[in-house]
């Protein structure tokens, strides 16, 4: 890395100990003096002379010159100067000081940034510096806001909207207790809707909202409310852009706002995936630094007929009946989707059907191998790239249902399945770490289609308990897995029904074998059974950057602010 220009230095008092501070234009450290080399003063170095280049996360160590720390610009929230024998001159907090430092070190003031603990958890973490003069305290201030004023991806101003339904109904406090205060410590303003009723988010960002004086769009709630935000969004850059959504082939304008989610679900599948942890005020920080992670969206349509819009998950067959049966259960609360999946698992029904697909053959990643989407996926990036360029082979029509071999690079599967199921990231979520496809990847252009075909009640728990264990997800025999970028399914009546209805029984048939399953589409259920879906590639961005390499808080474990 480059080294950059030192902005300030000084020798600075921290908790009754002098540390040499530096400042660039990258990163802020503050390194303690021994105590037979300490030279207390208050000198402020050429804003050009060369300084250090140190390591762009939150480090601490210690060597022969004592305990040193280091957080990037980037990542710090907000400097304030405090009064020492009054408080904060910003929000009143008080500052304790023996007398003799309080005279000498009459000024001082506090730098909140972000700090790494545990299993990808942020926190907001302060340190508060004194110093022997005025000046030098105000111009230590006044040099870091103009930094952090430089970060342009920082957003000023958000639209919030909390649903106080979703989850454990803890929507509005979570904000309110959490949140709102990050944020007003950052100095983002905010306008707040709480939702009445479902749907809510979504007509107000068709319709009413202005959203050009907008940073961003953050939820509060579960996957349901960043759903409904993502079909707000998206419905309204195409309207804005006179796009037909009712066209599978059409190519979507992508969403220029970022979307912030503020994890207050049941499962909050899609903050877990992009972060790596469902945790309000980790979630609320990476809004404040302005992260960007890319974002893929899946269309559904029915006989050219837009139907909705996928972030994670399509599923048919059990997925689906697991929705469908829970949706009638609602007064059981979360606990519904534990007992509609067992007995979904018991009823172990099967539908026949054909799935035709256009793979993903020109992409780094395929569904079984090790590699895993986290920040800064290169992956994503050239995959992102090699989609964006114009290409004929992307938008080649699905074969008719009655071919049976691979036409025009399209493949054609026709049998029985237990489950179909279209990935469009690792699903991952606390009780499936691993997710339903753990190599998916978030912004490359594609999902990866699951076939589950049909097999004993033994095998297909077999497959689901590899959901929750670290074996291989795919190697099984009745398992298959297929990146694509398109894909269209067919249902058919199974032969068990059709054998049925020809010796009469046909309600019975009704009753025990339905002829078709549900579409669970992010946990909405499609209308129709016969769809057609298309991947389009980065739509949409959310404020998160992937999930961080464990290793980067492994020597973190600790807070590590004075």
């Amino acid at each position: 890395m480059e080294k950059q220009p030192r902005l300030l230095a000084s020798q600075l008092l921290l908790k009754n100990r002098v540390f040499e501070v530096l400042l660039n234009r990258v990163i802020l450290t503050w390194k303690e003096i021994p105590a037979n080399k300490k030279r207390v003063s208050g000198s402020i170095h050429h804003p050009f002379k060369v300084g250090f280049c140190f390591p762009k996360f939150l480090h601490r160590g210690k060597g022969e010159s004592g305990t040193s720390h280091s957080v990037s610009v980037s990542e710090i929230l907000a400097v304030r100067e405090l009064d020492v024998d009054g408080g904060t001159k910003d929000d009143g907090r008080w500052q304790k000081m023996p007398q003799k430092l309080t005279e000498a070190y009459p000024y001082a003031f506090t730098v909140s940034y972000v700090e790494r603990v545990r299993q990808h958890r942020w926190r907001c973490s302060d340190v508060t510096f004194h110093c022997p003069e005025g000046a030098l305290c105000q111009q230590w201030v006044q040099t870091i806001r103009e930094q952090l004023a430089a970060l342009t991806s920082r957003p000023k101003h958000l639209l919030v909207y909390i649903n106080p339904y979703g989850g454990k109904q803890q929507g509005k406090r979570i904000y309110e207790q959490k949140v709102a205060p990050l944020f007003a410590c950052a100095s983002i303003s905010t306008d707040v809707i709480v939702t009445e009723h479902a749907n809510h988010a979504r007509d107000h960002l068709r319709t009413e909202a202005e959203l050009k004086q907008y940073d961003g769009v953050v939820c509060v709630g579960g996957d349901g409310m960043f759903s409904e935000i993502v079909h707000g969004l998206v419905f309204r850059a195409q309207k804005d852009n006179g796009v037909d959504q009712n066209s599978p082939e059409e190519k979507l304008v992508p969403c220029t706002l970022r979307i912030g989610i503020i994890p207050a679900g049941s499962t909050d599948c899609i903050c877990y995936a992009t972060v790596g942890i469902n945790d309000p005020v980790t979630s609320a920080l990476h809004i404040i630094v302005g992260d960007s992670q890319p974002m893929d969206v899946c269309s559904v349509h029915h006989n050219n007929t837009f139907l909705r819009y996928s972030v994670s998950l399509l599923g048919y067959g059990f997925y689906g009946d697991v929705l469908a049966d829970s949706v009638r259960k609602r007064w059981m609360g979360p606990a519904r989707y534990d007992f509609s999946g067992f007995k979904t698992f018991l009823t172990h029904h099967h539908y026949e059907g054909v799935v035709s697909f256009l793979p993903a053959t020109d992409t780094l990643g395929t569904p079984g191998d090790q590699t895993r989407c986290r920040a800064g996926c290169f992956i994503c990036q050239h995959d992102g790239q090699l989609y964006t360029e114009d290409s004929p082979e992307k938008c080649k029509t699905a074969p008719d249902v009655s071919d049976s071999e691979n036409e025009g690079g399209w493949g054609v599967i026709r049998g029985k399945f237990l489950a179909i199921n279209a990935a469009s990231m690792s699903c991952a979520c606390p009780r499936s770490p691993k997710g339903l496809s753990p190599a998916a990847h978030l912004a490359d252009g594609t999902t990866d289609l699951i076939l589950v075909r049909k097999c004993s009640r033994f095998n297909f728990l077999r497959h689901l308990l590899r959901h929750t264990s670290k074996d291989d997800q795919f190697d099984m025999t009745f398992v298959e897995v297929h990146r694509v970028r398109r894909f269209r399914f067919t249902p058919c009546q199974n032969d068990s029904e059709l054998d049925l209805r020809e010796n009469g029984k046909q309600l019975f048939s009704q009753i025990c074998h339905p002829a078709y399953s549900s579409w669970n589409c992010d946990g909405e259920i499609l209308p129709h059974a016969a769809i057609e879906v298309g991947v389009h590639c980065q739509l949409i961005k959310l404020f998160a950057r992937g999930i961080e390499e464990q290793s980067l808080f492994e020597d973190l474990a600790h807070p590590c602010a004075l």
